[in-house]
């Protein structure tokens, strides 16, 4: 459920909880911490608790469909000495 703020003198602004946005898109807290670590995720603080923009959210789409946050999968290699 998203709730709209007017937190500037411009038009409203939707707003959603993080837990909420996790919650929808399926990604752990952990992941989610690590994005905002990075800055992939910009989050907005009030009372204690993140929330997100609608803007935030379209950013965090528009960088990962243009493949911004891509790496090359890096498979283990296999321990060579017999071990297990």
């Amino acid at each position: 459920m998203e709730t709209t703020f007017n937190l500037t003198n411009g038009p409203a602004r939707a707003i959603i909880s993080l837990q909420q946005w996790l919650a929808d898109v399926g990604v752990t807290a952990c992941t989610a911490w690590r994005w905002r670590k990075k800055g992939w995720l910009k989050t907005v603080n009030i009372c204690g608790r993140q929330y997100l923009t609608q803007e935030a959210i379209e950013e965090f789409k528009r960088r990962a469909a243009a493949g911004e946050f891509a790496q090359v999968h890096k498979v283990p290699a296999r321990n060579q000495e017999g071990g297990r």
